[in-house]
């Protein structure tokens, strides 16, 4: 099973290092980014969620909550916790800006399709995967990623995506390969010139061996 763009994300109850959430009653009108672990206690999870601490402070700034998910208990999220403020030259007691949920029996990893086949722990069970969802304030799931066990996540990039989801969603542009905000966007190919030229006066068009008139740019409205 799992989850699709344009879906509704599930309202799901869980227990987590802030305590018992639902879902659609913690994200609020919120963005969210909900990331899940393989375990506690591993290497690269701890330089991602160490990474996701420094920072939280930008997705804040954009109205975004954020949620880990690990299949280990709250207590032992607790006692990692203090692990990775350390490894990030934090106080070990100091509270994480964010809650993780505790996934014990992989309910949730199984419902939302994390698990990593490929990758298995000491017991044979197959890991959950490093996944990234994305939840827009209509509770709809706006992007996922999906990253082997093995492969540590680009939080630099979920930052610029969360960037380029929250422009798209409300003006009638596209942002190109490596975009960063400030960046020129395109005009959406379903915009006539006329709509163009009144939504983007100072829009280009990039001349082409086709003739075709697609590739429309402005500046970052």
């Amino acid at each position: 099973m799992g989850i699709y763009l344009g879906d509704t994300f599930p309202n799901f109850e869980a227990n987590t290092t802030e305590g018992k959430i639902k879902f659609h009653d913690w994200l609020g009108d919120s963005w969210g980014i909900l990331f899940s672990h393989p375990a506690d206690y591993t290497p690269v999870c701890t330089t991602e969620l160490g990474a996701m601490a420094k920072m939280a402070a930008e997705f804040e700034k954009r109205k975004v909550k954020v949620i880990a998910l690990s299949v280990d208990s709250v207590h032992d999220h607790e006692g990692w916790s203090q692990d990775i403020n350390a490894y990030i030259k934090k106080a070990p007691e100091k509270k994480l800006p964010f809650p993780i949920i505790a996934d014990e029996k992989r309910d949730l990893a199984v419902q939302f399709g994390m698990l990593d086949p490929a990758e298995r722990n000491k017991e044979g069970l197959p890991l959950t995967a490093r996944a990234v969802f994305v939840i827009g304030p209509d509770k709809k799931m706006k992007l996922s990623i999906l990253y082997p066990a093995t492969t540590g996540r680009n939080f630099d990039e979920i930052l610029r995506v969360v960037d380029s989801l929250q422009l798209t969603a409300c003006k009638k542009v596209a942002t190109p390969v490596n975009w960063k905000v400030g960046g020129e966007c395109m005009i959406l190919p379903n915009i006539s010139p006329e709509e163009a030229a009144q939504l983007f006066p100072s829009y280009r068009t990039e001349d082409l061996p086709s003739g075709k008139n697609y590739m429309r740019f402005t500046p970052q409205p």
